[in-house]
């Protein structure tokens, strides 16, 4: 199993063409959010920028050289605070820098039965890297696994069953936290 610092070793060694992603846990508790969802909780107006412009740097970075970054994002609505933090300080300013998302929301549609029904990572088409996850959704590590061909149709089933970040947000007004009660 892979340590994060093991993963992010793999994906400079072998990431040249894409990167596909699942998620679908209602909420992860990953150093990579640093305090931003407290932030967000807080009613903080913006994120860390100095962490989130990093991140951003990079995917720009990626899609500057041709890779793509791309993902879909199992929910359910309505959202939970964690889910509505990521499409709001996650997924719109990742989407503004190239990376693309989709939606796949249980509450308008059906999990198709080839979705695998935990967290992976699809590198170059080429190497399905399952995400392990605590119960309270700390990262544990990445296991390289093999069924490649079970990862490829799971992406493809959750691409073709869901929709674009920007649209399915633009549907869902009543998830922004402006439109929230405090």
């Amino acid at each position: 199993m892979f340590t994060e610092t093991e993963l992010e070793a793999f994906f400079d060694e072998h990431l040249t063409t894409s990167a596909f992603r699942l998620e679908a846990l209602d909420h992860y508790e990953v150093d990579s959010d640093g305090d931003d969802f407290a932030r967000f909780k807080a009613g903080e107006a913006d994120p860390d920028w100095e962490r989130k412009n990093a991140w951003l740097e990079v995917l720009r970075a990626e899609r500057e050289a041709g890779i793509r970054e791309y993902r879909v994002r199992v929910l359910r609505t309505p959202l939970n605070d964690y889910l509505r933090y990521e499409c709001e300080w996650g997924y719109v300013l990742n989407a503004e820098a190239g990376e693309e998302i989709h939606v796949l929301d249980l509450a308008e549609c059906e999990l198709p039965a080839e979705v695998v029904d935990h967290d992976f990572w699809l590198i170059d088409d080429t190497y399905p890297l399952r995400m392990h996850y605590g119960e309270a959704g700390e990262f544990i590590g990445a296991e390289l696994v093999g069924s490649l061909d079970r990862y490829q149709k799971a992406r493809d089933a959750a691409l073709a069953a869901a929709e674009p970040f920007e649209r399915w947000w633009a549907r869902h007004p009543e998830e922004w936290r402006a439109n929230r009660p405090v």
